[in-house]
């Protein structure tokens, strides 16, 4: 009995498997049979079995216009307006009545294969979000007391630990708190070199660990990973039409009525007015009916719309909608946050000055053997470039004491050091150091950290959050695409201005709270039109929102990722450029498109008037045009 039921389900399984294969392709399917069920009518009909070709017909009208006409009928019903699928079933059938059965039958074919593309370029854009939810890993290793059992990844709560073997991806996000390993986050980042990672580093969901085992903290549901936040991105995006979109659809219902009155005028009126035969009044009456029909303006914006949000999506570039890609091409003016936007973020030291009689290593291990016990910002960045250039182990300094606001000070072999503002080490002594040389890098924009011992000033350290490699290049892109760039941040005068100049950016205003920044993005909007803001911060957040784009760092902070009408998903400045192209190459088709399909419609109806056009090439000319448009909206889905 048992044997049996396996021997009966498994050839149902093996169906439901053919299917779902085959089930994307169905329209495609339907309407090349219908093409051949065209041809083998066409050869019926020569050899005088009129009767049989009619059937054969009939068949191709039913297989190949069944899609386009259920969903023309459900829309009428649902919208209650007539839509371009139901011009075509008017068309088809008058063919029909006035006995022109193959032409009919063409109409449906190449009706159908149109709307076979389009569902293709959908199927398409669809494919990059289908490919992503695949990187994600349904179950993981969890660690609880000691033992491991394999869980849905719908089960992980933060502060769970998991295990992810070398070329497992990672489940979800969280950060390593055991072992050493390569992650490849090209998932993520679209960058192909792995990236090291060791204790307390971030791991991101769907990417892979390439070498060491690693144990994993988990530090955010499955639900809110970065992972699934560009899921989701991407699919609200698809859903989201753009105003030219919804223009066109609003456009498409006054449009089909104003066809159907004029074809029905038609009917009659050449008849007595010009005297045409009814035959031939009501065969210029279906030609109309056809060629008037807007399909390629239909398809003039949806399919390039798609295509550009599934080409960004592919490089790191998500767009939330439509809209914002259009808006996007149009852009006057962008303004940028400074601190982890233009520059990385992170103080660095960049200069290191000692006094003749000391040497930079012992010089640089009594700084950090001070600041490691310091809770001062600057003060890890100094342990961190003085770790990278000392060959011995910093040590605990004697009687250390912390003197908020001020520096740190503690005590070497009984010798008395201190470290922070020149009025903690002696303003007049400091400013007196080298010649004055700290008040030359502080116009630089840098910060500047002082450090004496019982001799005087033993030397400084400067700090500064350093330019990005890629900025230069992205503002350069910009300015070449028109856009003039501003950048706006919270630090003072000097900085910003020697950051600007790093940057070459054209304008800069220094000292921004987040009400500033709002102000200043909507003084650019009234001077320029649409502007877009750069940011990652909380504080960048409303100035986001102002903006006619806003667009946010991938790293940024989940307040700039929701407000944000862009995500740049690398953290790569240089993409804004380039989804600044992708825009106006999208605006540039879509003019094309409309353009072309208009010019189209307008030749086919005149033509029909003058008695020029026979129903076949009005059929060719009118779904040809409606298939080329499509095919250019293709174009926007290369790199």
């Amino acid at each position: 009995m048992t044997t049996d039921t396996k021997h009966l389900t498994q050839p149902a399984t093996c169906k439901t498997s053919w299917l779902e294969k085959v089930k994307p392709h169905l329209e495609l399917i339907a309407a090349l049979f219908s093409g051949l069920l065209i041809v083998f009518g066409w050869a019926l009909s020569k050899t005088g079995m009129e009767s049989t070709s009619i059937v054969i017909y009939l068949a191709s009208f039913l297989i190949g216009g069944y899609a386009k006409a259920k969903e023309g009928i459900e829309d009428t019903i649902a919208d209650r307006e007539l839509n371009v699928e139901m011009l075509m079933i008017f068309a088809a059938i008058g063919s029909a009545i006035i006995g022109y059965w193959t032409e009919g039958a063409i109409l449906i074919f190449i009706f159908a294969l149109s709307g076979a593309l389009e569902t293709y370029t959908m199927n398409k854009s669809h494919k990059e979000i289908s490919a992503l939810m695949d990187l994600q890993p349904e179950e993981a290793l969890r660690i609880t007391n000691g033992y491991e059992e394999t869980v849905s990844v719908s089960q992980l709560h933060i502060g769970d630990l998991i295990l992810v073997k070398p070329g497992e991806r990672v489940p979800s996000d969280g950060k390593i708190t055991d072992g050493r390993t390569n992650i490849d986050e090209a998932a993520i980042t679209g960058e192909s070199i792995p990236v090291s990672k060791s204790l307390d580093d971030e791991v991101f969901a769907g990417t892979v660990n390439l070498r060491g085992t690693i144990t994993v903290e988990i530090t955010k549901p499955a639900s809110e990973t970065l992972f699934q936040k560009i899921i989701t991105l991407v699919q609200s995006a698809q859903s989201e039409k753009s105003p030219s979109q919804l223009f066109i659809e609003r456009f498409e219902g006054t449009y089909v009525k104003v066809v159907l009155t004029v074809v029905g005028l038609m009917m009659f009126v050449p008849h007595f007015v010009l005297g045409w035969s009814w035959t031939e009044t009501f065969y210029r009456a279906m030609i109309l009916l056809v060629v008037a029909s807007p399909c390629a303006l239909v398809a003039s914006i949806m399919p390039a719309t798609l295509s550009a949000i599934s080409n960004g999506a592919r490089h790191g570039i998500l767009f939330k909608g439509g809209i914002h890609l259009e808006n996007l091409g149009n852009l006057q003016a962008i303004a940028l946050d400074k601190t982890g936007t233009l520059t990385k973020g992170k103080p660095e030291v960049t200069d290191v000055i000692i006094r003749e009689d000391l040497n930079e290593e012992d010089f640089l291990f009594h700084i950090a053997s001070i600041e490691n016990y310091s809770n001062h910002p600057l003060a890890t960045s100094i342990v961190r470039y003085a770790k990278t250039k000392l060959e011995k182990d910093i040590m605990k300094p004697d009687n250390m004491e912390d003197i908020s606001g001020h520096g740190v000070q503690a005590y070497f072999n009984g010798v008395l050091w201190q470290v922070g503002k020149a009025d903690f080490v002696g303003r007049n002594e400091a400013e007196r150091f080298q010649n004055g040389v700290a008040l030359t890098l502080a116009e630089q924009g840098k910060t500047i950290v002082y450090a004496k011992d019982d001799k005087g000033i033993a030397g400084i350290l400067t700090l500064k959050d350093v330019v990005r490699e890629e900025t230069i290049a992205a503002i350069e892109a910009l300015k070449n695409e028109g856009i003039h760039t501003v950048m706006l941040t919270g630090d003072g005068e000097k900085t910003a201005k020697a950051i600007a100049a790093e940057s070459h950016i054209d304008e800069f205003i220094a000292e921004c709270l987040p009400e500033t920044k709002v102000n200043e993005v909507k003084k650019m909007k009234e001077h320029f039109g649409t502007v877009a803001m750069v940011g990652d911060g909380i504080n960048d957040a409303p100035a986001l929102a102002t903006a006619s784009v806003g667009i946010a760092m991938g790293e940024g902070t989940d307040v700039a990722l929701e407000t944000a009408d862009v995500v740049l998903m690398k953290n790569d400045l240089p993409r804004i450029a380039e989804a600044v192209k992708l825009s106006k190459k999208m605006n540039r088709i879509i003019k094309q498109n409309v353009i072309f399909s208009i010019s189209v419609i307008m030749i086919l109806i005149a033509s029909n008037f003058l008695q020029f056009l026979d129903l076949p090439y009005g059929v060719i000319g009118h779904e040809g045009s409606t298939i080329l448009v499509i095919l250019n909206s293709l174009r926007l889905l290369r790199n």
